[in-house]
Formats: C-alpha cells, sequence, structure tokens
C-alpha cells in the first residue's frame, strides 16, 4: 500500500479554483451528515447520478423508477408484525435527471471517501490549474467529471445504484497531471507489512500503478457481475479524459512549452555544482 503526500512541483499562483472545490464538498458532506438516515438516502438518491436514470431521457422508459429508500424495516401489528420496504419514486424529470450528473461529484459516502478524494485534487489540482488558469481547469474537472459518469452508465447502464463522488473528476486531474509531468518526483509512503518508509518516485509510477488498480478492479468487478462498490469504471474513464483533456486545453490556452526536464539534474554553467532542476 502507498501513499502520496508531496510532489517536487513549484507552483506559480494561488489555485484558488482548487480551494473552491474543496470548499464545496466540504460543505456538501457537511450538509449531507446531518440529515436523518433516511433523508440522506433520499438525498444521494435524488442528487447522485442513477445510471437506469438515463432511459428517461432517451423516451424508452418514460415512466417513474421506483428505488428501495434504506432497508426493509419492521412494522409492528397484530397479530403478527410485517416486513416493509420502502420506496421513493424518481419521475422522468430531465432537468433532475441532467443536474444528478453535476451534482453527484459534491457529495460524499463517508469521511474518508471524502479526505481522499479531496488530498488527491490539492496534491495534483494545483499544478493543473497553474498551467491552464482557473476556468479552464474548472471545465476540465466537470467535463472529466461527465466522462467518468459516462464510463460508468457504460458498464452498467440499467443500475439503480446512486452513483456519488469527486472520484471521476478528480481522476481526470490525475490523468491531466500524469500527461503533463511524468517525471515529476512524488514523495510517497509505502506501508510494507509493519514497516513503513518515504520514498521519492516519478509520478509516471505513482499514477501509473494507481490506474493499473482501478482498471484491474473494474474488470474483475465486471466478471464477478458485482452491481454495488466502487464506481471503478468511472475512475477509468475519468483518468482517460484527463489524458486528452489536459493537452488539448493547454494548447487552447496558449500554454507555455514545458521547457525544463524533470528528474535531470543541470550543471552549472561556472562550477561543477550539481543542482536539482525544477518540477514542472
Amino acid at each position: 500500500m502507498f501513499f502520496p503526500f508531496h510532489d517536487e512541483n513549484p507552483t506559480q499562483r494561488t489555485p484558488f479554483v482548487t480551494f473552491g472545490l474543496i470548499a464545496v464538498n466540504v460543505a456538501a458532506y457537511l450538509w449531507l451528515v446531518q440529515l436523518e438516515p433516511l433523508e440522506r438516502h433520499r438525498a444521494n438518491l435524488t442528487f447522485g447520478f442513477i445510471p437506469g436514470r438515463v432511459a428517461q431521457l432517451t423516451g424508452q422508459h418514460p415512466q417513474p423508477i421506483v428505488v428501495p429508500l434504506g432497508p426493509p424495516v419492521e412494522q409492528p401489528g397484530f397479530p403478527f408484525g410485517r416486513v416493509v420496504q420502502r420506496q421513493l419514486k424518481l419521475p422522468p424529470d430531465d432537468g433532475q435527471i441532467v443536474r444528478s450528473v453535476f451534482t453527484c461529484m459534491f457529495l460524499h459516502a463517508g469521511l474518508w471517501h471524502l479526505v481522499g478524494n479531496m488530498w488527491f485534487l490539492w496534491l495534483f489540482g494545483n499544478n493543473v490549474e497553474d498551467r491552464l488558469g482557473p476556468l479552464p481547469y474548472l471545465l476540465v474537472y466537470l467535463v472529466g467529471g461527465l466522462a467518468a459518469s459516462a464510463c460508468h452508465w457504460a458498464t452498467d447502464p440499467n443500475s439503480l445504484i446512486p452513483v456519488i463522488g469527486a472520484s471521476g473528476a478528480v481522476a481526470t486531474v490525475l490523468g491531466a497531471y500524469f500527461i503533463t509531468w511524468p517525471w515529476a518526483r512524488v514523495h510517497t509512503l509505502v506501508f510494507l507489512f509493519i514497516f513503513i518508509t518515504i520514498i521519492d518516485v516519478p509520478a509516471v509510477i505513482v499514477l501509473g500503478v494507481w490506474f493499473l488498480g482501478q482498471l484491474l478492479s473494474g474488470h474483475q468487478a465486471l466478471q464477478a457481475g458485482q452491481a454495488e462498490g466502487v464506481a471503478w469504471w468511472a475512475h477509468v474513464g475519468g483518468f482517460l479524459a484527463g489524458l486528452v483533456l489536459m493537452p488539448l486545453t493547454a494548447r487552447l490556452v496558449g500554454a507555455p512549452p514545458l521547457e525544463h526536464k524533470a528528474g535531470r539534474r543541470l550543471r552549472s554553467e561556472h562550477d561543477d555544482e550539481v543542482e536539482q532542476a525544477d518540477w514542472w
């Protein structure tokens, strides 16, 4: 197991959009956790992305979709009680369905789900924002999140399980970083049995291993026919979107060429002192 915690890749401007995205995600989480469990589940179903609702948009199934609302509950009665499954009827509301593709990016299932996504967003997003500029960066983030949801939908279009979390959009940021600064050094905590150590490895290895893990887990989930759990293919789709969107957007906004080669050591022109080049 490994955990990246710092990269040698300096920035030149304050990442206000990254700060803003983190703040919105934290605020949405605080709003969600203060709800009663039943209302929290209702919010996840309403604002989360449910692949099966796409069919309501296309007109194939314009009628409402009924989904379970929380676990079954036992109601007392005479002479015997009964178990009741509460349900929520989701109407074929085009606006609600389209909005859910965006709102799902800002909801999280738990504290560690939130912390993990926001940490990776901060660690790698500040460099992507620095290169693209605030607005293009935000567009890449949102478009990548849409691509992630589309990829998840393609693997399980009939699922009625809501997908929530910033993971797909954050994966887009990881893909953007991967294609732009593959040799930037990333300080990484490595946990090996009872041993913990810190190593410096290129981003191409850290993010490459992460992506291969998502790809393998997604394949295993498809083979096993799992309908619940982590949306692995959303991560894969988001990462691939970042690989494509980053160079295209950088070219459109006229981002300067990356002159420094990360990982190389430069010798001074005046003496034999060797100094580390900046990571870009």
